[in-house]
């Protein structure tokens, strides 16, 4: 079998360039606003940096995917408009959606520039992903995180487009592209502003020798020293319910499936998928270089396994999971 892609991410001009010097085939980033899922101040590009960072991956070989994957409001329509022609005009290779008006906006007025399915629309069925293909011209969907590895390589059978699967980052407990807890606490999600527990809402307390993550005033959590610390989130809070402590959503963990990386090659499996825009140039340096070195020791008809425990040290919480790839729990 060839070699996959790997797709690392850039959350900014630094991050990028750190990706593709350390071996990322290509790279996903967003504009500087609310029309893609990692909304966050200090991250992002804007329309001069985007085609400087275009022009700087082609000349290294390396593709530049744009992230324009939350979903329009109805009536205020003008930015996701404006992010594709900014993506068009820069000479991206690919913009990432999952909106329907975004992609016909793609597919009508911009047919040069190549559509992919955002994780965002969890497309998982034969029918869904072809309906995508035929009526908006996605040319390939990135997989939502519930699929197992003979799942995948089953679909892959039977669609009509490439597949690219997350392999290593964060996981979400909520299906993608339907999550609305952060709206409840601080009134945005990734859906509509394209960021989970802003920011602005977060806040670190010291109670004694406890640490309290706070979102919008609300404890996520009590950690005592030495525990690790995460981004509060609601969906991996820790909250008492019948006088016991426990996360009620998500433990936090990391997906690490680095071990499947043969496996979904061989599933038909065209590229791999780091997440993480808002994680840093360290991050991703490390993170790509790994799975860089482990994809060329494959294509060599080489073991992996002195690899697969290199990255963890980045899992959040501590902890690693091959995720859905293997359903432990059939």
């Amino acid at each position: 079998m060839g070699s996959v892609e790997l797709v690392c991410p850039a959350g900014s001009p630094a991050m990028l360039k750190a990706a593709v010097e350390a071996g990322a085939d290509s790279v996903y980033c967003g504009l500087r606003d609310e029309t893609n899922a990692r909304n966050f101040p200090g991250l992002n590009f804007d329309a001069r940096e985007l085609a400087d960072a275009v022009a700087w991956a082609h000349g290294r070989g390396a593709k530049v995917l744009t992230a324009i994957n939350t979903f329009a409001r109805a009536g205020e329509t003008d930015a996701w408009r404006r992010a594709v022609d900014t993506a068009a005009e820069a000479g991206a290779d690919a913009v990432i959606a999952a909106d329907l008006a975004v992609l016909a906006y793609v597919r009508d007025n911009h047919p040069g520039l190549r559509p992919h399915l955002s994780v965002q629309a969890a497309a998982n069925s034969p029918d869904s992903i072809a309906y995508y293909a035929q009526r908006y011209g996605v040319r390939r969907v990135v997989l939502p995180r519930v699929l197992s590895a003979p799942e995948v390589a089953a679909l892959a059978k039977q669609v009509p487009v490439e597949i690219e699967a997350f392999v290593f980052g964060g996981l979400c407990v909520m299906a993608e592209g339907r999550c609305a807890l952060s709206s409840y606490v601080t009134g945005r999600s990734p859906n509509l502003s394209g960021v989970c527990s802003p920011p602005e809402a977060v806040a670190f307390d010291r109670t004694g020798e406890a640490l309290v993550p706070r979102l919008a005033g609300f404890a996520m959590d009590r950690l005592e020293p030495g525990e690790p610390v995460g981004y509060p989130t609601l969906c991996k809070g820790r909250f008492a319910a019948d006088g016991t402590a426990s996360y009620l959503f998500e433990e936090p963990v990391s997906l690490n499936a680095m071990s499947l990386l043969a496996a979904l090659r061989d599933a038909g499996v065209k590229a791999v998928k780091i997440e993480g825009r808002q994680r840093g140039k360290a991050y991703v340096a490390r993170v790509a270089a790994a799975f860089r070195e482990a994809i060329d020791a494959l294509d060599r008809g080489e073991g992996i396994e002195e690899l697969e425990g290199r990255l963890s040290d980045l899992a959040e919480g501590g902890r690693e999971t091959s995720g859905a790839y293997r359903k432990t729990w059939r």
